[in-house]
């Protein structure tokens, strides 16, 4: 009798030095199988076992059963009370327990990570003052060294992607190829790979594929050493290929480019930005990048727009983090050469007869180019007129106008001064 008043439980235990894996298993008692866990021969001091949930449950036996036949292909085969683990693995075993009819009740939830605190600095970081150099100065040290210490946040890497259909991604292999880390702890994996990692299985993506660089900076503490991270379906895995450096013009990177990739989604060096966009252009593949906002307006990019080979994508991106988790600002956008339909930026835009525009957007320069400013675009002017890189961002290209100078941006000079640069564009 006394047994049968036993409460039953199923749960979900995990080891710290094994964040790909876990245990579900059945118990009368969670105190003392944790320490069971805990308490095993052979095991190193520093590993510890948790348990990232447990519920009271009608039948352990049973409910232990219809989970192993449930999830067979994530048990391992060497040892199968062993499953394979990820955020998502997790949830649906969660979701499985939960709606199973002898699930009782919930009684040890995994805890949530904290969210990071992170430092918002205005202009200038202190980190920078303290360090002595500029941002400006930041970037010339990143030329010269191949290291640029700027990297995406995570939430401008979701308000970007959600916008794209889901279509897009669907049975597509994405490769990630400037962007260090994925770690089994989010919050040392980069911000593409943990984006496409959460949205792997709704997304129906065929494949991740993302490279770790090996040079620079060791962001995120994963050490100086290249590697290759595939998911694949459920499968996870990490290839140290000798000799790879993880740069995406490593020739091992060009073959994966070339012979596995889809849609290369990253945020390449700034200090590589003329070589990366003419590699990725060249190659033939749908891409998702981000960019200094200047690029419209500057020499080495302006054909690509021209060309119609590259336009912007939905958002600008004005913060980055440092290696010391600091924000810093420094003005970009996202560019792509996937369709974007009904672009929500059109509405900036301000097409008008010419007369039509306020004298103070509107003037002639010591060329008599017309220079038109805050995205006001003039559509019974057939001589080429310079505007900024906004209207670019904006759509003006899709609206029946044209770059007309393939290689070059236009300087416009009033009363002999110098103003902002600008690309010329013309009514098609």
């Amino acid at each position: 009798m006394a047994k049968s008043k036993e409460k039953q439980y199923i749960y979900i235990v995990q080891s710290s030095k094994e964040m790909t894996r876990c245990k579900i298993g059945k118990t009368n008692n969670l105190e003392r199988r944790l320490k069971e866990y805990n308490n095993m021969t052979g095991k190193s001091k520093d590993t510890l076992y948790t348990y990232l949930f447990a519920c009271e449950v009608k039948d352990m036996s049973e409910m232990e059963n219809d989970l192993k036949k449930m999830f067979i292909t994530l048990r391992e085969e060497t040892s199968k009370e062993m499953y394979f683990y990820n955020s998502a693995l997790f949830k649906d075993y969660i979701k499985y327990v939960k709606l199973h009819p002898l699930f009782v009740k919930e009684v040890i939830a995994k805890a949530e990570n904290k969210n990071q605190i992170v430092k918002i600095v205005k202009k200038t970081t202190p980190t920078l003052e303290e360090r002595g150099v500029t941002r400006k100065e930041l970037l010339q040290k990143a030329q010269k060294v191949n290291n640029d210490e700027f990297y995406t946040r995570y939430e401008d890497v979701e308000k970007e992607l959600s916008k794209y259909n889901k279509s897009v991604w669907k049975n597509k292999t994405v490769f990630c190829n400037c962007d260090d880390p994925v770690d089994d702890d989010e919050r040392r994996t980069s911000a593409f790979p943990l984006y496409f990692i959460k949205n792997f299985h709704e997304f129906g993506l065929k494949k991740l594929i993302c490279t770790h660089y090996s040079g620079g900076l060791d962001l995120f503490n994963q050490k100086a050493k290249g590697y290759i991270f595939t998911k694949d379906g459920f499968k996870e895995f990490r290839e140290y290929p000798e000799g790879y450096t993880g740069s995406f013009d490593h020739p091992l990177s060009l073959k994966i480019l070339k012979e596995d990739a889809d849609i290369v989604c990253t945020n390449p060096p700034f200090s590589r930005a003329i070589e990366y966009w003419k590699m990725i252009i060249e190659s033939g593949k749908k891409f998702l990048i981000i960019s200094a906002q200047t690029n419209p307006i500057t020499k080495a990019f302006i054909s690509y727009f021209k060309d119609n080979q590259v336009w912007a994508g939905y958002n600008r991106v004005d913060w980055f983090l440092t290696p010391k988790k600091e924000i810093t600002s420094n003005p970009c956008f996202w560019y792509t050469n996937i369709k974007i339909k009904n672009r929500p930026r059109f509405k900036h835009l301000k097409i008008m007869p010419l007369k039509e525009i306020p004298e103070k957007y509107k003037r002639y320069d010591d060329s008599k180019i017309l220079l038109v400013d805050n995205c006001y675009i003039p559509n019974d002017y057939k001589k080429p007129f310079a505007i900024s890189n906004h209207p670019i961002f904006s759509g003006i290209l899709e609206k029946g106008y044209k770059i007309i100078d393939k290689d070059w941006s236009y300087i416009a000079f009033v009363n002999g001064k110098q103003c902002f640069r600008r690309v010329l564009v013309q009514k098609i």
